[in-house]
Parts: structure tokens; sequence; C-alpha cells
């Protein structure tokens, strides 16, 4: 059973790398803009980041593993259905891409930023990054769907049928998405900050 979902698992990122490597270049690509593109962002991220912050200190927003988990859930899970819609998933990826990248510049202090960023990032970012090619892999299924259906005159039942497949994957992508992202609020939550305060003491 455990090699039958393996192998389930290993073919769904095998067939779909392309989606793979199209998110991992649209993400490092809008990091590094949104980082050299500080002073043209100002405008845009400044009242997100300071929005951010009030609702941190005045606790309107806590700092909690449900809240966190929530938050990102709830990103990544617009990242997986958006992809139904012309593949807007890449939008909202390069946008969270375009802010980390920005925040990341505006630090006062680099290395203090990167040592909060870093250790729930690295899970956090591959998660958003397998989400936008879930839903890449959701696009595809719709657009091979239509496709077979007008092209070659199936019904849609034959139509549906011949590509369900691809909502499978896409499905399975999207679930290791979520498992990095608890992962993610995991160590945001009870880790990040020690490791921090380790490195920095």
């Amino acid at each position: 059973m455990l090699k039958q979902y393996y192998n389930e698992v290993k073919s769904a990122f095998l067939e779909n790398k392309t989606a793979i490597y199209i998110s991992l270049f649209i993400l490092i690509f809008s990091l590094i803009l949104g980082y050299f593109l500080e002073p043209y962002l100002y405008s845009y991220f400044n009242p997100v980041v300071d929005d951010l912050s009030n609702k941190v200190e005045t606790g309107v927003v806590k700092l909690t593993f449900g809240d966190i988990f929530s938050n990102n859930i709830k990103i990544i899970l617009q990242m997986f259905i958006y992809g139904l819609l012309f593949c807007l998933s890449v939008f909202l990826l390069a946008y969270n891409g375009f802010f980390v990248g920005y925040y990341v510049a505006i630090a006062n202090n680099l290395s203090r930023v990167l040592l909060l960023l870093i250790p729930h990032g690295i899970f956090e970012l591959t998660s958003c990054v397998l989400a936008c090619s879930s839903g890449l892999v959701l696009f595809n299924f719709l657009f091979n769907f239509f496709k077979t259906y007008l092209k070659d005159d199936m019904t849609l039942k034959k139509a549906f049928s011949d590509n369900s497949y691809k909502i499978k994957q896409a499905v399975i992508i999207f679930m290791v998405a979520v498992f990095l992202m608890v992962i993610a609020g995991f160590v945001e939550v009870y880790l990040t900050i020690p490791i921090a305060h380790f490195f920095l003491r």
C-alpha cells in the first residue's frame, strides 16, 4: 500500500516537473526583482508591511500555529484553485515572491531578517512552489479536457475520464504542499526565534 502511494507521488512529480520548474523559476525571479526593485515597490508594499506590523502589535494577528497555518493554507489553496482561471496561480506566487524580496531589501539588519525567514521559509516557499505547480497541473487538465472533447469529438464523460488522472496528480502535489506548510508553521512558531537568538547572541 505504501509503495503504491509512493509510486503515485513519484509519478505525479515526474510527469509534471515542467510545471514545478516553471513555478520555481517564477518564485526565484520575483524574489530577485522584489529585492532589487525595492525603491519602486515601496508605495505598493510598505502599507502592507505597516498594516501587518500594526495588526501583530495590537493582537489582531496572533503568531500562533493555528493563525499562521490557516493564513498560509488559504494562500496555497488560492494558488491551487486559481490554476483553473488561466493559470492565475503564477501571479499569486509572483506577488508573494516580490513581497519577500522587498521585505528582505528594507531590513535594517539583513542577517537577523534572514535568520528569521530561512528556517521556516525553506518549507513555506517550497510549499508555495508546489501549490502553484498543482494549480498549473489543474489548468493542464482543463485545457486537455476541452481539447480532447472538441478535437476528438468525444462525449464529456469520456473526455473527462481520459484526463482525470491530471486532477489526481494535482491533488497529490497540493497535499505535499499542505504537508510542507504544516512543517513551516511549526518551525515558524516554535523554532525560528530560538534559532535566530542562538546565532545572534
